[in-house]
């Protein structure tokens, strides 16, 4: 459901998601073609570059990717949903199955339970239970990936165990469950298999200096665009980056615009918030960060906050299912 600043806010969102633009979504066409052209050209005819040089390219290119699944989650380029998950249904960024990562991210988008552990399959904080058995060992733990430097290092090996551990043995319970992770398995094993007889990396090397990087600098983005607050619209923050970080993620440090207005296509995020930029900061309620370097400034060795949320305990009484553990995907990597 959108959010709209006011009817004439309506108004203008309107118009331009009936621009030629919008209508033919031809930046995010151009961006898939791209994609697959480029990732294509790397593997099958770049290998006199060497291992650095793809690496280095490739690199970004899977960031990318991961940035144009989100926005096929979200109903683009198209209004058909099995070919927008078509589009980027192979697993480049290699981990996460598409299905998984849809329904978690659509779950997300619920913002009256946005952040409530249990609830929020995208939250970053455990409920005031959890903390007070939490080992001594964990706590720490919790507190480095509360900081920027503990995200960029532990944030992938978090988000992987949790999805190993997890989600992998509800695959054994379900049908569906199977059928997902076989698919996945054989779209990972043809990506792998490609890279290792065409390219100059090997399959090790893809994951290892390509994938896992990609999951870590995605982690810079989800490390702090939520934050636990009364009213729904003060939990998404509004990074105002139009760095190259910002153009990877498809603009979406802009994250409240993105919340309010999901269906809003990447292009338009910036502008949009630009032209009513005092409102969308005093909807926030101030929850605005100039870019990423202030992050990295204030928060590499520094915690942005407690790890434990404040109102789980509210939550769990109003959401019986918050303490039931129905939410497994705690530290998704592209969370929005």
């Amino acid at each position: 459901m959108s959010n709209y600043l006011d009817d004439q806010h309506r108004a203008e969102i309107s118009n331009a998601l009936d621009t030629f633009t919008s209508r033919t979504e031809w930046p995010t066409w151009l961006l898939i073609i791209g994609f697959y052209s480029t990732w294509s050209w790397l593997i099958f005819f770049a290998q006199g570059w060497g291992k650095l040089a793809s690496i280095g390219l490739l690199l970004p290119l899977v960031i990318l990717w991961m940035s144009l699944q989100h926005e096929c989650i979200h109903g683009h380029p198209t209004r058909w949903p099995a070919l927008n998950k078509a589009l980027v249904y192979l697993p480049f960024a290699i981990w996460y199955p598409y299905d998984l990562y849809r329904e978690s991210h659509l779950a997300h988008h619920v913002d009256e339970t946005l952040t409530l552990p249990g609830i929020d399959p995208e939250s970053r904080y455990v409920s005031a239970v959890e903390w007070a058995q939490s080992s001594g060992f964990k706590r720490r733990v919790l507190w480095l990936n509360k900081t920027f430097v503990g995200r960029v290092i532990i944030g992938v090996p978090l988000a992987l165990s949790a999805l190993i551990f997890s989600e992998v043995p509800k695959a054994f319970v379900s049908g569906s469950g199977r059928r997902m992770w076989m698919a996945h398995v054989v779209g990972v094993s043809f990506i792998l298999w490609t890279v290792q007889h065409y390219s100059a990396l090997t399959a090790w090397e893809y994951v290892a200096y390509v994938s896992i990087p990609a999951l870590a600098i995605g982690m810079i983005r989800s490390f702090y665009e939520h934050r636990p607050a009364d009213r729904p619209e003060h939990r998404s923050a509004i990074n105002e980056s139009r760095g190259i970080l910002s153009w990877l993620f498809l603009n979406l440090n802009f994250h409240l615009v993105h919340h309010d207005l999901p269906k809003l296509p990447w292009y338009y995020l910036p502008a949009v918030y630009q032209a009513r930029r005092q409102a969308w900061v005093d909807r926030s309620n101030g929850f605005v960060i100039s870019d990423y370097g202030q992050l990295v400034v204030s928060h590499i060795a520094v915690p942005v906050d407690h790890p434990a949320h404040p109102f789980s305990s509210i939550a769990a009484r109003q959401h019986p299912e918050a303490e039931s553990g129905l939410a497994a995907m705690g530290d998704l990597t592209r969370s929005a």
